[in-house]
């Protein structure tokens, strides 16, 4: 099943994605995707929603990101061979963490937004897991049941900022460069531990492409580490990284640019594809 968060008339929405459409499924006491996560009800009620005429067409809904404000985006950074190689970052024993806030999150189609203090705006084609079972240091065996499903993100970076110290905070954090969706395939739908492509293109061109079986920390790893420190909860999401090919290290480096098309694409799960406008 595709889960996603949208509006319809200017109203905010979650609701199940079919081939033609979105079927709304708010209710007062149910009334977005992270409520539906913690209430355990997410898939019950896209399951009684299954056949129901279409609440708006694909083309009129508007989608936000996936989970627009998750109490924690936890995001790994140099999860991949190729881009530790690139970056010329030393090998660790566990694995490199930062924050992104909800602010900073656009949606499916949303427009990916080049702040004015920059013009080194790089994409980060990711995988994202969207928590729907919540625990704190929970084992590798387990770590697949705590996963409600996957999607795909651009984390992408003001690599100016990024670079001002060693803290990555600041370069991931402008709002409207972290890009969400366009929405969330249930855990039901892949089977755990079951091979991911990812692939990012700017403007129809190739950058990067990867999978699963090239990550340094595999997702239970990475969710047995991060729960020892953070209570995972309903709604949270974890980036699980980038692989090699990004912008920066590129020679000459290519930086994204007004009127650009990024698209990240998940095997699976679908194609997030956002235009790059500058800062109004």
């Amino acid at each position: 099943m595709k889960l996603a968060s949208f509006t319809i008339d200017n109203r905010p929405a979650w609701g199940l994605v079919t081939d033609t459409g979105v079927i709304d499924l708010s209710r007062p006491e149910v009334p977005d995707l992270k409520t539906a996560l913690e209430l355990g009800v997410h898939e019950s009620l896209a399951r009684e929603a299954s056949g129901r005429p279409d609440t708006a067409p694909l083309a009129t809904a508007h989608f936000l990101p996936v989970i627009p404000r998750p109490d924690k985006i936890v995001c790994i950074g140099h999860n991949y061979e190729e881009h530790r190689v690139e970056t010329r970052r030393d090998k660790t024993a566990n694995p490199s963490v930062f924050l992104r806030v909800a602010s900073s999150q656009v949606g499916h189609a949303g427009p990916l937004v080049m702040p004015a203090e920059s013009t080194q705006l790089d994409y980060e084609g990711e995988i994202a897991l969207v928590i729907g079972k919540p625990g704190r240091r929970i084992p590798e065996a387990s770590a697949w049941q705590h996963i409600a499903g996957y999607s795909a993100y651009n984390d992408a970076s003001v690599r100016d900022w990024q670079y001002h110290t060693a803290q990555f905070t600041p370069g991931k954090n402008f709002a409207g460069t972290g890009a969400f969706g366009p929405w969330m395939v249930t855990r039901g739908d892949i089977a755990d531990g079951e091979v991911l492509t990812l692939e990012t293109r700017l403007n129809g061109q190739v950058m990067q492409r990867a999978d699963t079986s090239q990550l340094i920390f595999p997702i239970p790893r990475l969710i047995a580490y991060l729960s020892t420190f953070l209570p995972l909860a309903p709604g949270d999401v974890i980036v699980t990284g980038t692989p090699g090919g990004v912008g920066a290290k590129r020679n000459p480096p290519v930086w994204m640019k007004p009127g650009d098309v990024v698209e990240v694409e998940v095997s699976q799960v679908g194609v997030l594809r956002n235009v790059v406008r500058a800062e109004l």
